[in-house]
């Protein structure tokens, strides 16, 4: 009976501790409004379309612009990146590409999905997806691992003949993210999210001699930038430290015995 109370007290901890892990494991990214999501797109980096997690963003070009968003990714986040280009109703053959950049506009290679596909003549639309790294929360200098922060999203045709250029298109985007949890935890965090400026102000404008400053992006997760160093690592970390507590007890129970037997004598006699 000892032995029974203590495994069944090991596994309710256990399923205990693992609720709020399994939670983590659900994408972070809810449908957002889709009425205040963006309906056109930039041109450049500097002026990229802020796109929020779950939105469905569309927008109007033609053939051989280059269409720009970004959208705010945090630490312990897969992002994954779905892009949809109506074509024109009469086309040649044609091959469009996604790419993601992070906050230093370094290019962020895809884990999965096809971020570069090749549309034919009779085709009337183009599915492109690109499924980045876990962002971590901290790494090397010298490394490219994606990090929080502002990414960007460079939607455009890379090849195609010279009588398709400039004809009309319409293209959807959305991201979304699926959170990792501790599993890609690391130890350390950025002081700041990988954020750029977007734009340039005067510290003092009485002072001719005054610095400027970036004025940062309001892009943001929905409820702020994680902290970095709070992870469910600490939950299994605990679970292992009281199940290991409790191996402990139950060895000893089942070791200890009953007690002195009754026909040994006591000591000194």
């Amino acid at each position: 009976m000892r032995i029974t109370r203590v495994l069944s007290t090991a596994l309710l901890l256990a399923g205990l501790a693992a609720a709020p892990a399994a939670a983590d494991s659900s994408p972070s990214a809810s449908p957002s409004d889709d009425s205040s999501a963006p309906t056109q797109a930039g041109t450049s980096f500097r002026t990229a379309t802020e796109l929020d997690q779950g939105q469905q963003a569309t927008a109007s070009g033609s053939t051989g612009d280059y269409l720009y968003w970004s959208f705010a990714a945090d630490a312990g986040q897969r992002p994954t990146v779905k892009a949809t280009v109506k074509l024109p109703d009469t086309h040649a053959g044609e091959t469009w590409q996604l790419d993601v950049y992070d906050g230093l506009r370094r290019r962020q290679a895809c884990q999965y999905g096809a971020a570069t596909r090749t549309a034919a003549q009779d085709a009337t639309s183009l599915d492109l997806a690109c499924t980045l790294r876990t962002v971590r929360a901290w790494s090397e200098t010298w490394a490219n691992d994606p990090l929080p922060g502002t990414y960007y999203v460079r939607l455009t045709v890379v090849d195609l003949k010279s009588s398709d250029l400039g004809l009309p298109v319409s293209t959807e985007i959305r991201v979304d993210s699926k959170d990792i949890g501790g599993s890609a935890a690391v130890d350390g965090s950025l002081a700041q999210p990988l954020t750029p400026g977007i734009a340039a102000k005067s510290a003092s404008d009485e002072d001719s001699s005054s610095s400027t400053s970036a004025a940062l992006s309001s892009i943001e997760p929905d409820g702020g930038w994680s902290s970095g160093w709070w992870s469910d690592r600490w939950v299994w970390t605990g679970v292992g430290g009281v199940l290991a507590a409790l191996a402990g007890i139950g060895g000893y129970a089942l070791t200890r015995g009953s007690g002195r037997p009754r026909r040994v004598p006591p000591p000194g006699m």
